[in-house]
């Protein structure tokens, strides 16, 4: 249930726009969406997605209209360099970028799968942050623990000897 088209004349950033308006759609409300869009990008994605439905219900005998849109990839392809005349014989490049945009239709997941896939999803980024904040946690021990050891050094360093003003005043009181 896939579709693609390769180097059509259009950027992709301007197909991506359009795209992300109908990634995760019904077939048929993407197809109402695209109608009513007034871009050149709605028109090919339209002529994509009518490939796809035909593709889907031809080889893997499906209700085209009870498909979803599952992934929608807008890929740069190569690009035509042109030139535009400046003065004194310059030319100043252009390139005029291709795209290639691959569809794939799937059906609708029930709403018990699609929350148990966002389950496991928040629950692997969990364990992940868990690791990170521990891996964290034990850097900031180290160097806490390090940094204790750089003050006790210092102060077991420093000899308890008394200051040139005390010395005087504590050897006058012994001769006295």
């Amino acid at each position: 249930m896939k579709a693609s088209l390769h180097s059509v004349r259009i950027a992709p950033k301007k197909a991506n726009l359009i795209a992300k308006m109908i990634r995760g759609m019904t077939t048929a409300q993407a197809m109402n969406v695209l109608e009513r869009t007034n871009k050149k990008a709605a028109r090919l994605l339209e002529e994509l997605l009518r490939s796809a439905m035909a593709n889907a219900s031809h080889n893997e005998k499906q209700d085209a209209q009870t498909l979803v849109i599952r992934t929608i990839i807008v890929n740069q392809g190569t690009a035509y360099h042109r030139g535009v005349p400046m003065a004194r014989g310059r030319v100043r490049p252009m390139r005029k970028f291709l795209s290639h945009i691959d569809m794939e239709l799937g059906l609708p997941e029930d709403e018990e799968e699609k929350m148990q896939r966002i389950q496991k999803s928040q629950r692997k980024q969990k364990s992940a942050d868990s690791t990170s904040q521990k891996a964290a946690s034990t850097v900031k021990k180290s160097n806490a623990k390090a940094k204790n050891q750089k003050v006790s050094k210092k102060t077991s360093s420093e000899s308890p000897a008394l200051s040139p003003v005390e010395g005087s005043a504590s050897s006058s009181s012994v001769s006295s």
